[in-house]
């Protein structure tokens, strides 16, 4: 795998904390939000089922802006795996 050097900006990160506390929220919003979290300040990397999971909010067309946001902001910070490597 080759490492990713991106992390959450302070806006995502405060965007993520408010879906977190967000009574009506969704699971996938939550989701997305926790990964986005754990990425700020730290060198964590979203984990594939995590980057899947954005992909999808990000191509469905009913998914709100805040989703598409926090999905944009983890899939960036998606592991890479290196050429050859199967992604699973």
């Amino acid at each position: 795998m080759i490492a990713n050097d991106k992390s959450t900006s302070n806006r995502i990160a405060h965007l993520a904390a408010i879906v977190l506390r967000r009574d009506g929220a969704s699971k996938t919003e939550k989701e997305l939000a926790g990964s986005a979290l754990a990425q700020h300040h730290t060198s964590k990397q979203t984990s594939t089922a995590i980057g899947k999971l954005a992909a999808h909010v990000l191509a469905d067309h009913h998914a709100c802006a805040e989703a598409k946001e926090l999905a944009g902001s983890v899939l960036a910070q998606v592991r890479h795996h290196e050429r050859g490597s199967p992604v699973r």
